[in-house]
């Protein structure tokens, strides 16, 4: 399977808000192993110690997910969460940068940030996921990712425990794929492989 630029994955970018821990297992929990490239998550998770959720989701998943830090460059087969509090954004050498800007569709961390910056830096080659949620966060990201020539897969609207996150994104962005959460996973390894 071709992602939509035809060019294969640099990285895999998740953004999700409530609902987003539950998503985030079934996503990583589906996986049958770590991704050939680094996974970056936005959750809005409302914790203040990111560490605790990191740890929950690699219990979970048996993948390692660790809480992003400033000018770290993502390795391959690693998940990376947004710390509480910063916009995690990607530079043009492919570190994280983290930022205390204001926030973005309410939000900070900003899926908005997080993708906008991806698809400058990777372009066609960025992976966009957007799962459950309740506000727009995400939506202008998601946009940009396809006008960037990256590939952005939806949660079926109808299937989110929350609906707005990917009903706002597929009105303003549409996206190259929609599907109930249980099937990306799938689709996901096999974009990568």
């Amino acid at each position: 399977m071709k992602t939509a630029s035809g060019q294969p994955p640099q990285v895999v970018v998740v953004g999700c808000s409530a609902g987003g821990l539950a998503a985030l297992h079934q996503l990583l929990g589906g996986l049958s192993g770590p991704l050939p490239v680094p996974m970056v998550v936005v959750c809005h998770s409302g914790s203040e110690d990111m560490r605790v959720f990191c740890e929950l989701l690699a219990s979970r998943s048996g993948l390692p997910v660790e809480e992003a830090e400033e000018r770290q460059l993502p390795e391959p087969g690693k998940v990376y969460v947004a710390p509480s509090g910063y916009h995690l954004l990607i530079e043009r050498n492919g570190r994280f940068a983290l930022s205390i800007d204001p926030r973005v569709a309410f939000s900070r961390p900003s899926i908005d940030v997080l993708f906008e910056s991806a698809a400058e830096v990777w372009r066609g080659q960025v992976l966009a996921v957007l799962m459950t949620g309740a506000n727009s966060d995400g939506a202008e990201g998601c946009a940009r990712i396809r006008r960037s020539g990256g590939t952005l897969i939806v949660q079926d609207p109808e299937t989110a425990q929350v609906a707005m996150m990917p009903a706002a994104a597929l009105e303003l962005a549409g996206a190259d794929h929609c599907l109930p959460l249980p099937e990306i996973p799938f689709l996901l390894e096999a974009l990568c492989s």
